[in-house]
């Protein structure tokens, strides 16, 4: 945050009576407290990387930007449902951890608590521009936005969802000034472009809380020209150049991926009692009523308004996902929280606020204490790892099993090597969904099949290439043992494993040396 920010966090948590009587040198001195807090959150958020394990998909996209640097061709070499920018995103933590001789996850770690304080910077630097918010009451409010941001990811923290939401808060800002026509200069401009682009790469579901935004800001401006403003132009620039590049640098993902990802993935729907059910949608309830609550008879400033219409956009594009997983709904919870955040402690006076009492803290915090529950799951694999680790240094491992979770992030944190150009044999998993949740017909079933043919020849090229010291075989899940022993093939590279034991449904073999 900026230092002239600072003197208002410092000097403006009294109420507005005191505030008075504070002399005009008195608040241009930043008042310790609140960095102290924002230090101590960020203290936690170190911390809590050290504590929650690395998430699943991020360990796995550190081993695609490995792989890539060691001149291995994404979506030949390496199979990833995601475009490109997923990638993309991590190589350059990969890249540095690998000059640095540090293992990428602390990289990656750094560099996303780095982003947290250039977003936060960048939007109270953007928020000072306007006169109507320059007297307001930050300093809790900052305190609570570095929390939502860095602490309250938990296990989806570096997730790509974590990443957009970061690089999409300074354009919210921007969109704000542009509801009250304010001037914004080039610096804001550029962030918010670059920023609300880089979202948008990400996924195109992104697209809704964008579009949002933009309108509320043209009809609050009464000019459709917003919608043509300099951000939005660079954010579709940067949006087309990255498809573009996408298309001849690797047009496989169009050839090959998406096909698969198109009838398999794509093809269903968990249950809706799933998709809207959940502790997400309670989360985001309850953010939207307590801003409901705080604002009842007012109406809602810009920044208000653009939190409130990007959370909800953001939920749209949740819900449309159809999984109800929790990663992806973190850019939702974590927009709906800022934006409750901001009504209960900024957007309103001092009278109020004595009015609500505890109210607002102890809401406040209890919606964090439950979304840090529900980002934070994810699948224990500690014995299974035990029992690798436990049979030789830095192994080649190659899983059967459609079970992300199982392999990642276990082979990173045994220093071992990963044999298998996917993530997991997601292509079963998902053909088996699809039938379970599909309609399939003869044409779709012929498709499916030949995906199984690709999947399984992968597998066999990968074991051959680089045959593995170590199998696991998930028999906790869709029978994989089964699966190998119904084919000879596999089961002839299998002949050379021994059985060391069963972990959990897991049977771990280790190859006879």
């Amino acid at each position: 945050m900026s230092s002239e920010m600072s003197s208002e966090m410092g000097s403006e948590i009294g109420d507005v009576s005191r505030h008075a009587q504070v002399s005009p040198h008195d608040r241009e001195r930043p008042a310790p407290m609140p960095w102290l807090l924002i230090g101590a959150v960020f203290l936690l958020a170190i911390l809590m990387r050290e504590l929650v394990p690395l998430n699943t998909d991020v360990s796995w996209l550190l081993v695609i930007g490995e792989r890539m640097l060691d001149g291995q061709h994404l979506y030949g070499d390496i199979i990833e449902i995601n475009p490109p920018m997923a990638a993309f995103a991590y190589l350059p933590g990969v890249a540095l951890g690998r000059l640095l001789g540090v293992d990428p996850r602390h990289v990656i770690d750094v560099q996303l608590l780095l982003l947290a304080v250039a977003s936060l910077h960048a939007v109270s630097r953007i928020v000072r521009l306007s006169p109507a918010w320059t007297e307001a009451n930050w300093g809790p409010f900052a305190i609570w936005a570095t929390a939502v941001v860095t602490v309250l990811p938990m296990h989806v923290f570096g997730q790509r969802e974590h990443i957009a939401t970061l690089t999409f808060l300074p354009a919210l800002a921007v969109y704000a000034l542009r509801s009250d026509r304010i001037s914004v200069p080039l610096w804001a401009i550029l962030i918010a472009g670059l920023g609300a682009g880089i979202t948008l790469a990400f996924k195109p579901f992104f697209a809704v809380p964008v579009a949002l935004c933009m309108l509320a800001s043209a009809v609050r401006a009464r000019s459709w020209l917003v919608l043509f403003a300099p951000e939005n132009i660079i954010a579709g620039v940067l949006v087309a150049t990255i498809s573009v590049g996408t298309y001849l640098l690797y047009p496989e993902y169009f050839t090959v991926t998406y096909p698969l990802v198109r009838d398999t993935y794509l093809s269903w729907s968990m249950p809706l009692s799933i998709i809207f059910l959940n502790a997400a949608s309670l989360l985001f309830a309850v953010a939207m009523l307590s801003v409901l609550l705080a604002m009842w008879g007012r109406t809602p400033n810009s920044l208000l308004l653009a939190a409130v219409l990007a959370a909800s956009g953001f939920a749209i594009s949740f819900f449309l996902q159809r999984r109800g997983w929790a990663y992806h709904s973190y850019p939702m919870v974590a927009v709906a929280m800022l934006a409750m955040g901001y009504a209960l402690l900024v957007a309103y006076g001092a009278p109020e606020r004595r009015r609500l009492g505890l109210a607002a803290p102890l809401i406040l915090a209890a919606t964090f204490l439950f979304g840090a529950q529900w980002f934070n799951g994810n699948v224990y694999v500690g014995l299974v790892r035990e029992a690798v680790a436990a049979l030789k240094p830095h192994p080649r491992i190659l899983m059967l099993s459609g079970e992300a979770a199982l392999g990642h992030p276990l082979v990173r944190d045994i220093g071992g090597t990963w044999v298998s150009r996917q993530e997991n044999l997601w292509i079963r998993e998902f053909v088996r969904l699809t039938r379970e949740k599909t309609i399939v017909d003869a044409a779709t079933d012929t498709r499916l099949k030949d995906y199984l043919a690709l999947e399984r020849n992968w597998l066999i090229e990968d074991f051959r290439k680089m045959p593995p010291d170590i199998v696991l075989v998930d028999n906790l899940r869709d029978g994989w043992g089964d699966w190998v022993r119904a084919d000879a093939e596999l089961s002839q590279l299998l002949k050379p494993y021994t059985l060391v034991r069963s972990v959990d449904g897991i049977d771990v073999l280790r190859r006879n040396d």
